[in-house]
């Protein structure tokens, strides 16, 4: 049975990115139309959870009522007009198409 010491002792086999092998990125899966969709829909729950988040901190601090508050909770509504605009445009040009496709087919 190999132990710690059994493998730290051992020389590296090709080189010292020999034990990240596994967390390589697969290539022909982010190539492929899972991978495609796998981006595009982290991409817009990156949106929306940026959207919940900032609402909630820009609510929170507008409490205060103080003048630095009420800046960011401006530039907060700021934020979540752009992360919203963004999440729209990912859905028109990305998952809107790709789910009518998949119906004619």
């Amino acid at each position: 049975m190999l132990s710690a010491l059994d493998r730290r002792d051992r020389p590296l086999e090709e080189g010292s990115a020999a034990g990240l092998q596994g967390f390589a990125v697969d290539k022909t899966f982010l190539s492929s139309l899972k991978g495609i969709l796998l981006e595009t829909e982290l991409d817009f729950l990156r949106c929306v959870s940026a959207i919940i988040i900032f609402l909630v901190v820009s609510f929170a601090a507008v409490t205060s009522r103080d003048g630095a508050a009420i800046a960011a909770f401006v530039f907060g509504i700021i934020l979540v007009s752009v992360f919203a605009y963004d999440a729209f445009k990912i859905y028109r040009t990305d998952i809107v198409p790709r789910a009518t496709q998949g119906d004619q087919q």
